[in-house]
């Protein structure tokens, strides 16, 4: 469960990003959006990969959440989209996945992810994440 807006002091981010989540499952996803903004993000949402791609383009965050087992088009198959376009590359992308297994770990690596969260994630993870992803003021 996340914490409310009002339970004692929160972490205030130091650099509002827009960031995409895209997943196919609404608790994960609608828990990562309410954690993402009352972290001071701007939160887009997608619940499939296609739609996720299609954000991707339109919008360009500055961060990418992606689940990696989707239908329509998995996480793989984003990032593979993503790698592929020279102006979106440069865009961090997370995968979320169930999946702990260090083969998957590797492969997501290996293809061009940033990094690599296993659900369920704890938000002490997330904020380390944000903080290494994310670039702060200079």
């Amino acid at each position: 469960a996340l914490p409310s807006a009002c339970s004692g002091t929160r972490h205030i981010a130091r650099h509002m990003a827009r960031i995409l989540v895209i997943d196919d499952e609404a608790t994960i996803r609608d828990n990562l959006v309410r954690f993402l903004t009352l972290e001071g993000h701007q939160v887009l949402q997608a619940e499939d990969g296609q739609v996720g791609l299609e954000a991707i383009r339109t919008d360009q965050p500055d961060l990418i959440f992606c689940d990696a087992m989707m239908p329509r088009l998995d996480g793989f198959a984003v990032l593979a989209a993503t790698q592929a376009d020279p102006a979106l590359r440069s865009i961090p992308f997370v995968f979320l996945s169930a999946n702990a297994e260090p083969e998957k770990l590797a492969a997501a690596l290996q293809q061009g992810a940033s990094g690599y969260v296993t659900k369920p994630f704890n938000l002490s993870q997330l904020r380390q994440l944000l903080a290494d992803q994310l670039p702060g003021p200079r």
